[in-house]
């Protein structure tokens, strides 16, 4: 009963933050994965994980979110050249 009640708050908090799931829908689904959870075995949850991530890591490749993506630059004034003194 208490990991329901878990479940559905945290999915409730999920909702607030996705904007295709409404409060009531989220918490139905933190209800609904918590059940899921329970009744998996431990290599499908790990394989679940994996494949998670690996997945993360694709998206954010193909957004150009990676590693190798360069850092936007922070100001676009011309660079002054030092003045000796």
């Amino acid at each position: 009963m208490i990991g329901k009640v878990i479940g559905a708050f945290v999915g409730d908090r999920l909702a607030k933050q996705t904007s295709g799931i409404g409060g009531a829908s989220g918490a139905a689904l933190g209800v609904v994965a918590t059940t899921v959870l329970r009744r998996m075995s431990l290599p499908a949850m790990i394989a679940l994980g994996v494949g998670g991530y690996i997945a993360k890591r694709m998206i954010d490749k193909q957004d150009g979110k990676g590693e190798a993506a360069q850092p936007p630059k922070t100001s676009t004034a011309p660079e002054s050249k030092a003045k000796a003194a």
